[in-house]
Parts: structure tokens; C-alpha cells; sequence
């Protein structure tokens, strides 16, 4: 019988159960970094689409998604998958298309609102973002604003220092909180509780996670809680936050999990090619994402030669040999 503390399920009924079209949903990780990757190829797999996508930095992941035609609207500090592509390519041709609406920050302007999501605060104040396009430009009209209850009525607004010139500023710039629907994050260590321990940088998956309503957690390792002990410093999610826990080794792939793997620099060259070619990127789909059943059937296509080439080296945390250019 199954614990009520126990939220374990495997990754393909977790999705199933929280994420739906049109959901406003963030994902985790940071350009070539722990992007929940198997998670990612799951929802399109399983052709979910209308997505409100919000991400800090990402990569891979929002590359795919947006190649997808999964997502309609972006919130976003920035999209670029390393040497491979410094700006992600089928994101890039969206916004130049217009197929996508998307809204612009400051990666700090994001970060503060998830910080404000989590906090249960509407908003935070920021010096960033002064002197550039990004406090005039919007992507989403007043119109639609007034028309959808989950925006804000506002991009951001500039405001008067409420205590003068304290602090070396007259005015400040105040971004409105994120709350996802459902946030997905792709860690090295879970229990199955929920807890969760990220090594390394977590970029801005501690405040998505906890600004978000649901969280489905991917991880390399499923622990015992008794292992989690031993460094408590690093359980950095508490199973509060948590809503369900998938194991799923090599669930960031291809993009890199300290302490585990690398990124694949040849696997993302290849993806980056197919993404400038509408007819290549939907051959590399049908092979890649459509044409196997699940991660575990992507990895076994990807071969085991190249996950061994990117483990990392115990000492470093990275594949110290690999090549990158």
C-alpha cells in the first residue's frame, strides 16, 4: 500500500495530471543546465499546446517547446543554448514570425518575480531595467490584459521612491509576481516526499518552485530521507512544495546535471542545425521525440557511448575531456 507521504509516480501519468493546454507553466534550469528535459519531450509528446511558458535563462528546453508549437505566450530573461546556438533558433524565428507573443525582462527583473511569488506579494522593487527598451516595450496589450484575468494590468511600473531619495534613488521600477500553474525542475537528489537537494547553482528554481501552485519534480537519484540528512544544507525545496516526484536518470539530458553529466555539445550542434530547417526539425522530431515511446527508449537511441563520453569527473563535477567547440 502506497503512503500518503509517498508522491512518487512515474513522469507520463505526472504529466498527464498537471499539465494542460493553455496552462501558465515554468520551467527550471538555466541555458545548457538542468533543464527537465525528459519532462519537456513528455508534453510534447503528448501534443499539449497553448502554454503560457515563464523561464528565467533556459535553453534546450524552451527551444523544444516553442519548436513544438506548445507555446503561445513567453515571459523571459533570455534563450540561448551555449556555442551551439547563443540565441536559441526556433525561439528566435517565433518572435520574428510572430507566431509566439513573448515579453521581455531583465534576468534580475525574473528572478524577482518568482522571488514575489514566492513571497505571496504582488510585487518587488528593482533598479534594473532603467535606460533600456524593456520599461516601454511590451508584448501583451492593455487590451488583452483587461480581457485575461492571469495577467497583470501592468508590464511593470515606475514609481516614486516612497521614502525620497533614500537609498541613492528618486524612482524605482516594481515587476509583477509570477504564480505558475505548475512548475517543473530537474534535480540530482529527491526523496519521495518531495524533498529536494540541487548541488551547484540553482539558478531561480528554489523561488519557481515555491511561487508555483503544483511542482513536478524529475531527479537523477530517488533517496531515502535518511540520506538527505547528511547534508541538509543542500535540500534546498522542502516536500512542502511538492505536489509529485518522478526518478528519471539522465532527465536533463541533453543539457548538463553537475555532478553527474555534461551537456551534449554534439547532440545540441545536431538539434541546432535541424532548428534552422522547418523540414529538418521535423525529421529530427519524428526521430528524436515522436518516434520513441519514452526517455528511457530517446536514451537507448541516443546510445550509451555518448552518455559515457559526458559523465562528469567526481573531482570537477563536469566531463573534463569533452570536446566543445
Amino acid at each position: 500500500m502506497k503512503k500518503t507521504s509517498d508522491k512518487v509516480m512515474p513522469l507520463t501519468a505526472a504529466i498527464e495530471k498537471y499539465v494542460h493546454p493553455g496552462a501558465h507553466i515554468s520551467i527550471g534550469g538555466f541555458t545548457l543546465n538542468r533543464n527537465p528535459m525528459a519532462a519537456i519531450y513528455e508534453i510534447i509528446r503528448k501534443k499539449i499546446d497553448n502554454l503560457h511558458l515563464y523561464v528565467h535563462s533556459n535553453g534546450t528546453g524552451l527551444d523544444e517547446l516553442i519548436g513544438a508549437n506548445a507555446v503561445s505566450k513567453l515571459e523571459i530573461a533570455y534563450g540561448g543554448n551555449g556555442k551551439a546556438a547563443p540565441t536559441c533558433i526556433r525561439f528566435a524565428q517565433a518572435v520574428l514570425k510572430k507566431e509566439i507573443l513573448i515579453e521581455d525582462y531583465s534576468n534580475y527583473m525574473m528572478s524577482l518575480r518568482f522571488m514575489a511569488g514566492a513571497m505571496g506579494v504582488p510585487f518587488l522593487p528593482t533598479l534594473s531595467g532603467f535606460g533600456s527598451q524593456i520599461l516601454t516595450t511590451w508584448g501583451f496589450s492593455r487590451k488583452m490584459r483587461k480581457n485575461d484575468p492571469r495577467l497583470a494590468n501592468e508590464k511593470l511600473a515606475v514609481l516614486d521612491n516612497p521614502f525620497g531619495d533614500f537609498g541613492g534613488a528618486g524612482k524605482v521600477v516594481v515587476v509583477p509576481a509570477i504564480n505558475p500553474d505548475i512548475t517543473i525542475i530537474h534535480v540530482q537528489k529527491a526523496d519521495a516526499m518531495g524533498t529536494c537537494s540541487i548541488k551547484g547553482l540553482t539558478f531561480a528554481d528554489i523561488e519557481q518552485a515555491k511561487a508555483s501552485r503544483h511542482v513536478i519534480v524529475t531527479c537523477e537519484e530517488l533517496v531515502q530521507k535518511e540520506d538527505l540528512r547528511h547534508n541538509p544544507d543542500l535540500n534546498q525545496i522542502p516536500f512542502i512544495h511538492i505536489s509529485c516526484v518522478c526518478h528519471v536518470p539522465f532527465g536533463g539530458y541533453p543539457t548538463a546535471v553537475y555532478g553527474y553529466y555534461d551537456y551534449d555539445s554534439s547532440y545540441l550542434r545536431m538539434f541546432a542545425n535541424a532548428a534552422k530547417d522547418d523540414k529538418k526539425f521535423k525529421a529530427y522530431q519524428d526521430e528524436y521525440i515522436f518516434g520513441v515511446k519514452d526517455h528511457g527508449q530517446f536514451l537507448e537511441k541516443v546510445g550509451q557511448d555518448r552518455l559515457s563520453a559526458i559523465k562528469a569527473d567526481p573531482k570537477t563535477g563536469y566531463a573534463v575531456n569533452m570536446k566543445r567547440s
